[in-house]
């Protein structure tokens, strides 16, 4: 028992391996009392796995973490909705196609990094069509709606012109997104 305590102290970053000495104690421990202090460790070690620490994600995407992702997405992107900047830059994208594809790309790098930083890809157990991930779809679908609703129905955008108010829409996507990951990935308490 003395090696999963020391990896535990360590702060083991091999969680599955600290849980298989365990069961491995577990098996030829004799005396009840032992065997009731193993079985409580491995309860708690298999609870850090679940639960993560701070920034790690349970093993699923639910109403609370959308909830949480949208006010995320909600305070990121406020700021953003309100200042005239991004109406410019968004038109100056409009007419770039290849700075409005490197935009893109920079945003979904950032929301994907953010969210790997949280270790979103180990939950397994939450897939869309039993592959992609649905906290990433999750985060992405909010991040979406948020800016093309709250650009439209207050006026920010108009869709007349779809590629300058999609280019402008687009930034904020982008900063809602990387909001609604950080709001997800923060720690719950």
């Amino acid at each position: 028992m003395s090696h999963a305590r020391e990896e535990l102290k360590r702060g083991a970053t091999d969680i599955e391996e600290v849980l298989a000495d365990l069961e491995e104690l577990e098996e030829i421990v004799d005396r009840e009392e032992e065997l009731a202090q193993v079985r409580e460790t491995m309860r708690t070690v298999r609870h850090v796995r679940r639960r993560g620490i701070v920034g790690r994600f349970t093993d699923q995407f639910d109403l609370r973490d959308a909830g949480e992702a949208v006010v995320g997405s909600f305070v990121f992107g406020l700021p953003m909705i309100v200042e005239d900047g991004v109406l410019e830059i968004g038109r100056f994208l409009a007419d770039r196609p290849g700075f409005l594809t490197l935009t893109l790309l920079l945003g979904g790098s950032l929301v994907f990094g953010v969210l790997h930083a949280g270790e979103f890809e180990q939950v397994v157990e939450d897939r869309l069509f039993g592959v992609l991930p649905l906290r990433l779809v999750a985060i992405t679908t909010i991040a979406v709606t948020m800016a093309v609703g709250l650009m439209t129905i207050w006026g920010r955008v108009t869709w007349g012109n779809p590629g300058v108010a999609g280019s402008q829409t687009l930034l904020i996507t982008i900063v809602m997104g990387v909001g609604a990951a950080l709001g997800d990935i923060l720690p719950e308490r």
